[in-house]
């Protein structure tokens, strides 16, 4: 009975997901940590009490030892230069930048988009002008959502673009949901930790003497 306590503990944990929430509006930016059920603001921090002032102390009269004049003191030695950091081979480099932006890319199709809203409220007094700014705004959405689409899995998405001639300025709200469950985490950072300790241990190696690395084709 215990085993499967433990093995539902394990299977609730792995499926919980962890991810930030950015939202933006006429109140401001909004930013909060997703832990499973639970969200956390980060931003805007709540305003902490002013903490009491504490009373100024009288100044005090200065002892008779501290009254006299002190002897000059010689100058001080400046601190000698630190030497210049030297940089690291680049073909030992590669392997490592290898590993980093594979786990990039695994991790960001990873990554789901629960909630994508973005609306674009255009302000202007001249209709034709709006009518022009309305059908190019429209048009870059357009080409941004592909990209989007292609980058991440998006489950929920509301896009407008809207008119309103008694605004000044152009308005937006903005809202994105973006999570991972830990499992996906957890499976990412042991797949591509074993990798980049590969590469660390065979440049220790190399640098002890032992076994060398032979560089990338496409970079020889």
């Amino acid at each position: 009975m215990g085993w499967w306590i433990a093995l539902g503990v394990v299977v609730l944990l792995a499926i919980v997901p962890l991810g930030v929430s950015a939202k933006y509006n006429a109140d401001g930016p909004l930013l909060r940590v997703i832990l499973g059920p639970a969200r956390l603001t980060l931003f805007p921090r709540r305003k902490k009490e002013k903490k009491k002032r504490q009373k100024q102390q009288p100044p005090q009269e200065p002892s008779p030892e501290e009254a006299l004049p002190h002897p000059p003191q010689p100058p001080r030695e400046e601190p000698a230069a630190q030497p210049q950091e030297k940089g690291g081979s680049f073909l030992d480099f590669l392997p490592l930048m290898k590993v980093a932006l594979s786990f990039l890319g695994d991790f960001r199709r990873k990554l789901r988009v629960n909630d994508l809203e973005l609306k674009l409220i255009l302000a202007g007094n001249d209709p034709c002008d709006l009518a022009v700014s309305y059908g190019r705004t429209w048009a870059a959405v357009g080409g941004l959502l592909p990209q989007l689409e292609r980058l991440f899995v998006i489950k929920k998405r509301n896009v407008e673009v809207a008119c309103d001639f008694t605004t000044t300025e152009t308005l937006v709200i903005a809202r994105l949901d973006l999570t991972i469950t830990l499992g996906r985490l957890l499976s990412l950072a042991v797949v591509y930790g074993i990798r980049a300790l590969r590469e660390l241990i065979k440049l220790q190696k190399k640098r002890k003497g032992g076994a060398t690395h032979e560089p990338d084709s496409q970079y020889a």
